[in-house]
């Protein structure tokens, strides 16, 4: 089942979207307003000359989906300073399976082709992908077998990362994706950023504002 973020009043949302169009310089946001703070900070997964963001996402999740495209494009014109990854939710039932099909596919080495196509299949074509089969017959089209991907299911490595997930999840104490997390302390949600198409925006001034405190 989707669990939303709560949707903000209309008129809210779009006084926290005012201006962001040209949030060039990192002092312009407002907390509560374009991000908020993580309760607990969350250790980093890249170097230490790196800002990493992390986006938090559900293959089933209509909002994930339509935020592929502008996340994309955002992702495409970073610097080297900044690193970009991806975590499946696990929320249980359908969310923790599409977490394996993702650590599935990374582990046989076909998620960069993949991730994109999951995403329409279920929301184009309207397959569950939530079942060993389903999944397995999915990814074979990847110069793959069917056998290989059920192994890759249930790989204690793919498991693992699972479950590191999961523990991530929980010191974020997300209730709802999409989200996006800057250097494991700021969070950007579709209501924080007034829209999806926002929070790469929000996400690069946040990027800059990490820089400028880097750099004291």
């Amino acid at each position: 089942m989707f669990k939303p973020f709560r949707t903000l009043q209309s008129a809210l949302i779009a006084i926290a979207g005012l201006g962001l169009a040209s949030l060039a310089a990192a002092d312009n946001l407002v907390e509560g307003q374009h991000y908020e703070m993580l309760p607990e900070p969350v250790e980093t997964q890249v170097e230490e000359d790196q800002i990493e963001v992390t986006e938090v996402f559900w293959y089933g999740c209509p909002h994930c989906y339509n935020l592929e495209e502008p996340l994309n494009a955002w992702v495409a014109e970073q610097p080297d300073d900044v690193a970009f990854r991806r975590m499946p939710a696990t929320m249980g039932g359908d969310w923790n399976t599409h977490a394996s099909m993702f650590y599935a596919a990374e582990e046989l080495g076909i998620h960069d082709e993949a991730h994109g196509a999951i995403f329409s299949a279920i929301h184009q074509d309207g397959q569950k992908l939530n079942n060993a089969d389903s999944i397995a017959k999915f990814l074979s089209q990847y110069d793959v077998s069917e056998d290989e991907v059920r192994q890759a299911l249930d790989a204690f490595g793919v498991k693992a990362k699972v479950n590191q997930a999961h523990a991530r999840m929980r010191t974020m104490r997300l209730m709802g994706v999409p989200a996006l997390v800057i250097d494991g302390r700021y969070l950007v949600t579709p209501s924080s950023a007034g829209s999806l198409e926002n929070m790469p925006q929000v996400a690069d001034a946040l990027v800059e504002r990490v820089r400028q405190e880097r750099q004291g």
